[in-house]
């Protein structure tokens, strides 16, 4: 179910939270539902036998006992009832402390560049300590709900007791009958026992319940109803039509009236500063988010209205922030496309030039990557994320910064298997390099949330507009990035990247 749920929720949750939340939450249930319910449901059954007999044997006595037995579980109910937001407290608690281990393991490289070991033990710790605390508060509880429940069943067998010689006494039971009568009491009274016993587990599972339903309510973003047409084939004819989106209701608009269109076969790149809006538009295609107002079209169809299954299958995304599964480089490539041949998967990694280095380890294309790709460098887990781009053969294909992690070599390489993949596909680039996205059909620069620039890169060096300005800085910069102190750069790059003249 949580994987079902919209990237929205998995970007407002921590990843130990959810783990929490899927793996212990759901523990108590079957701990309760493994022990505690069927016994009790036993035991239920064995007290109502038993209450009919002692109705028969003594109902002064009976009515008594029941009496005793009202106010236990009054008293049971009420300690119950403070334990619950206790619990409650204790499985958000586990979430947080979760969340925040994940991370730091998930980033002990940069714990330890920070020398930050202590401070990452400190909040371990603090967390640790928060935990503590509530299981003080939980063992208080349970003794003072044990100490009423003894005292009250105490109590209640000594007026029994009590009654029981006055009954003697009178000649209106037998010492035979009442020793009957004591021994059935003790089938009536140990459920009870028993329920006192099974409480907190019975409490703690209800907590992890109402938690785990608060994940259940959301709704999968598959069961839209708007999500009716199911697209058999996708050409790849993407249109914005005055798009408008923010993350939430109240804040403040990440796009304003965007428009674009990108025709089947045709590359788009998208350049700005950051946090312009251009990984939102990425989102807004690859249909993680839905637009406020406006519409995203493919192929003329709203995509609100698409089933996604029908739809991302003919996506192809390589992210800027490579991630790979702990498993081996064919696992990885192949998980675009699980059913694929080994030569095809061995044909994706010849394209993007993952046989250059996977060929040198000793396992070859069975070499285990490590968790997130760790044994592997950021240029290597990029050429094994293109790969897996390649094997999945999409109508629309994502690159954002799909080169960022290569160097000058690796990345002429890896545009040869670019431009192979790009042929014929919709193909939306962010990048930050400007001279990797020259050959593109229609360069979009966006700020603010909207796209102030449109063209050709020939047609926006010549308009002398905020591309210009972005693009001569970029090389200005690059230019001049070795050059011994005093010496001048011998000039800006001209409309092709070609060194113009000084005046």
């Amino acid at each position: 179910h949580v994987g079902r749920l919209p990237v929205a929720f998995h970007d407002a949750k921590k990843t130990g939270e959810l783990v929490s939340r899927i793996m212990s939450d759901v523990e108590g249930i079957r701990n309760l539902i493994g022990t505690g319910l069927v016994e009790l449901a036993g035991g239920l059954l064995t007290a109502a036998l038993a209450f009919v007999v002692l109705m028969w044997l003594s109902p002064p006595m009976t009515l008594l006992t029941v009496g005793c037995l009202g106010a236990f579980g009054v008293v049971l109910f009420q300690g119950l009832r403070v334990l619950r937001p206790i619990f409650r407290q204790r499985g958000e608690i586990y979430a947080d402390v979760t969340g925040r281990l994940t991370e730091s393991l998930g980033g002990v490289r940069v714990v330890k560049g920070y020398h930050a070991e202590a401070r990452e033990a400190a909040v371990f710790a603090g967390g640790v300590r928060r935990i503590l605390d509530n299981v003080f508060r939980t063992l208080g509880t349970t003794s003072l709900l044990s100490l009423a429940s003894t005292v009250l069943l105490g109590v209640g067998g000594a007026a029994v007791m009590f009654l029981g010689a006055r009954e003697i006494l009178a000649g209106r039971m037998t010492v035979g009958e009442f020793f009957t009568y004591t021994m059935v009491l003790g089938f009536l009274v140990g459920p009870f026992f028993q329920i006192a016993g099974i409480g907190s587990q019975l409490t703690e599972a209800l907590a992890g319940l109402e938690r785990t339903r608060d994940v259940l309510r959301e709704r999968p973003e598959d069961e839209d109803p708007r999500r009716t047409v199911s697209l058999s084939e996708v050409r790849g004819d993407v249109e914005f039509e005055d798009v408008r989106f923010s993350y939430t209701e109240e804040g403040e608009p990440v796009l304003r009236g965007v428009s674009l269109q990108s025709r089947p076969g045709t590359a788009t790149a998208l350049v700005g500063p950051s946090g312009a809006g251009k990984s939102t538009i990425i989102g807004l295609v690859c249909a993680f988010h839905s637009p406020q107002s406006g519409r995203v079209l493919v192929d003329g169809v709203d995509l609100t209205t698409v089933r996604l299954d029908s739809y991302r299958r003919r996506l192809g995304v390589v992210l800027q922030e490579t991630f790979l599964f702990d498993g081996s480089i064919r696992e990885n490539v192949a998980f675009a496309r699980p059913e694929a041949r080994g030569e095809e998967i061995e044909e994706a990694c010849r394209l993007a030039h993952v046989g250059e280095f996977a060929l040198d380890f000793a396992d070859g294309y069975d070499t285990i990557v490590g968790e997130r790709g760790v044994r592997l460098s950021g240029g290597q887990r990029q050429r094994v994320a293109i790969a897996r781009a390649i094997l999945a053969d999409p109508r629309i294909l994502i690159l954002d910064e799909a080169t960022s992690s290569l160097d000058s070599e690796s990345e002429a390489l890896i545009q040869e298997g670019l431009a192979w993949l790009m042929g014929g596909r919709t193909t939306f680039v962010i990048a930050h390099r400007l001279s990797t996205i020259r050959r593109a059909d229609q360069i979009l620069v966006v700020e603010k949330g909207e796209i102030v620039e449109r063209g050709t890169h020939g047609e926006l060096l010549d308009a002398a507009g905020r591309y210009h300005a972005m693009y001569t800085t970029q090389h200005g910069l690059t230019s001049n990035l070795f050059l011994a102190p005093g010496e001048e750069a011998r000039g800006a790059p001209g409309k092709e990247g070609e060194d113009r003249q000084p005046a």
